[in-house]
């Protein structure tokens, strides 16, 4: 899908090629990282969360700027590298750890306050990066995984709350693009030139019809109305050259691995485990139900890419490092739960 997303366009020329080697390498990433006890890693989870802020740190002094303008990249000569990608999947880790051992007092205000404070920092670097998609996907696994620990019902209806009284300010924070981005998804009359894409989105989606105009026929990508294609709106390539069928068994794809990490985290021998798989499927999951929802106009575009498919090195080995951390926790399990 990325050879015909980015088919005739010479500053693209070498994304497919880079694109398998980013998927050999991780690969290679999934059995290290399984290979590894996920015990291993969780009893250093402080020292994992220092490195990450480290990372983050790094990117806010010495950070290049990517293709959307955020500084979120670090040239490592051969290539470039995006630490908030891998921040994402650290972060499981270490969250998994903090609430394992916190599970008895999870049901305290406290507890859950001080589980939010070590993603707060993480956040606040990826936010000024700036990268709306990746915090609030960051924002999303945390509170998952604190559910999923056992936090209450009415600790949720008060950071509803405190979300709430936040959101403005965090809105005055925003750089203009991003804005711009949620006031086009609210009014298209708010910005015509930023809507064009949303409506060639839609319009490839709409030419697929049942079985899709075939591979390298579809007019929005090919004739290159469509923007960004490769990445954002890669979901709209596949739609118009495969169809109804080919986008369900995009989703069917996904569905399975979700399940399949799920059940992982059934299997799982402890807690931190569990909450590694749940943090894991969530952003397969979210990042899934994002990249679809902007292509098809029910969410606002934020970057977001749809897991394993969109172009992207940095987050196909860390998604790649995440299954690792799932088969980590698969290999460990009790054969007689099975």
């Amino acid at each position: 899908m990325i050879a015909s997303a980015t088919r005739d366009v010479a500053s693209l020329a070498d994304r497919v090629n880079s694109q398998i080697l980013y998927g050999i390498v991780g690969i290679g990433v999934v059995f290290v990282v399984a290979a590894i006890d996920y015990r291993l890693l969780t009893s250093t989870y402080l020292w994992i969360y220092g490195i990450v802020v480290l990372l983050l740190g790094i990117v806010g002094l010495l950070g290049t700027e990517g293709e959307a303008g955020a500084q979120s990249w670090v040239n490592l000569g051969v290539a470039g590298f995006q630490p908030s990608e891998l921040a994402k999947m650290l972060l499981i880790v270490v969250l998994a750890q903090q609430l394992a051992l916190n599970a008895e007092k999870i049901k305290r205000l406290p507890t859950v306050l001080i589980s939010l404070a070590f993603v707060s920092v993480p956040v606040f670097f990826i936010f000024i990066q700036p990268d709306l998609g990746i915090s609030v996907l960051v924002l999303v696994v945390w509170f998952v995984m604190v559910w999923s620990a056992g936090m209450q019902w009415r600790h949720i209806a008060l950071l509803i709350v405190a979300a709430l009284i936040i959101l403005p300010i965090l809105w005055t924070q925003m750089e203009d693009y991003q804005r711009s981005r949620i006031a086009v998804f609210i009014n298209p009359e708010a910005d015509r030139d930023a809507y064009f894409n949303i409506q060639q989105a839609l319009t490839a989606i709409g030419n697929g019809g049942l079985l899709g105009r075939g591979y390298m026929q579809g007019s929005q990508s090919q004739l290159r109305f469509l923007r960004v294609r490769h990445t954002d709106f890669i979901f709209a390539v596949v739609a118009e050259e495969f169809g109804f069928v080919g986008a369900i068994t995009v989703l069917i794809l996904i569905t399975i691995v979700i399940m399949r990490i799920l059940r992982a985290a059934r299997l799982s021998p402890d807690l931190a485990g569990s909450l590694i798989c749940y943090g894991v499927a969530t952003v397969i999951f979210f990042q899934t139900l994002v990249s679809i929802g902007m292509n098809v106009r029910l969410l606002p575009v934020t970057g977001l890419t749809l897991p394993f498919i969109s172009s992207g090195g940095s987050s196909l080995v860390t998604l790649l490092f995440g299954i690792g951390l799932v088969e980590s926790v698969v290999l460990r399990h009790n054969p007689r739960d099975l």
